[in-house]
């Protein structure tokens, strides 16, 4: 038997410290007055023994405290280990209006939906416009993820522009480790006619490129600080959404989606992620059978308490 708290039991050296004191000092009755006196100090007619049962009910709670475990066997299985990168475009463009409340706000309500889908998979967030940042490190922590989507705000990048190529470079970065990775882009597709680079870059580094079209063919106008935003002649900016990004998907083995009201729509892309990932992808996990036995020493320190208040009489 061993303790998974075992400095829980230093707190035992307060009894030495107790008794040392209770020797030294013999006349306890000028340090409190005599209403207090008598309200914290057991009367000289009581039984010694309410004390020690007092005593054993401290030393069994630090016990219970120190948790006493006895160990057993760890026994090690393998299980599906996916990593998922999340990349969130904040350009300008995701300011526009012909998703409600806005493209940006939109993609931003969909995390949640995507986290309710994955079980054991690991999710890190990226957000990118121009260059590309760390929203969250890859973790199991889906709770700390969504928060830190939540408040992910347009003015964490004052550049301009959309780089689909520094959010690629943005995923190896943080999945370097991983043999495979995948990444679900929520993005108007950038204006970008061809994705040559972006596709190589993909494939040279084994990245699976999956694209949540965030957008309308008809597409909007983007407003921006109260105003329209205007191109360098002061026209008007529409921004629509771009669908040759299909073409990014096709090429590094990952798909499509445009986007949708429905709550489940993204469960596409996690079942064809762990398809392509899971088969291949486990990892060892130690699983301790530990007994813990905290509960006996946890009982018997209530039943000494028990005995030293009630059992033998009034204070």
């Amino acid at each position: 038997m061993t303790f998974y708290s075992q400095n829980g039991l230093y707190v035992l050296l307060l009894l030495i410290v107790v008794f040392l004191i209770k020797g030294r000092v013999k006349d306890l009755s000028k340090y409190f007055t005599d209403d207090m006196h008598k309200k914290i100090f057991i009367g000289k007619n009581q039984k010694k023994i309410k004390l020690v049962f007092l005593i054993l009910s401290f030393i069994c709670l630090i016990f219970a405290l120190a948790r006493p475990v006895v160990k057993k066997e760890p026994i090690k299985i393998k299980q599906p280990s996916v990593t998922l990168i999340v990349a969130f475009d904040i350009s300008k463009s995701m300011l526009a209006k012909d998703l409600y409340p806005n493209r940006l706000t939109f993609a931003k309500n969909k995390f949640p939906y995507l986290l309710n889908l994955l079980k054991n998979e690991k999710v890190g967030v990226i957000g990118f416009s121009s260059k590309a940042f760390l929203v969250s490190p890859i973790t199991s922590d889906y709770a700390t993820a969504k928060y830190l989507v939540k408040n992910m705000k347009l003015g964490y990048v004052n550049t301009k522009g959309t780089s689909l190529l520094e959010a690629l470079k943005g995923v190896e970065i943080i999945s370097e480790k991983e043999e495979k990775k995948a990444v679900i882009f929520f993005t108007d597709g950038s204006d970008n006619e061809n994705f040559s680079e972006e596709i190589a870059f993909a494939k040279e580094h084994k990245i699976k490129v999956f694209v949540y079209g965030i957008g309308t063919e008809k597409g909007s106008v983007i407003e921006d600080g109260g105003e329209l935003l205007e191109d360098s002649n002061q026209n008007i900016v529409i921004t629509k959404l771009n669908e040759n990004i299909k073409e990014l998907t096709a090429k590094t083995d990952g798909a499509y989606l445009n986007s949708s009201n429905a709550n489940d729509d993204l469960k596409p892309f996690v079942d064809d992620i762990r398809a392509k990932f899971e088969a291949k992808n486990k990892e060892e996990v130690t699983i301790n059978q530990n007994e813990e036995l905290f509960y006996i020493p946890l009982i018997a320190g209530m039943l000494f308490f028990a005995l030293g208040i009630f059992g033998l009489g009034r204070r």
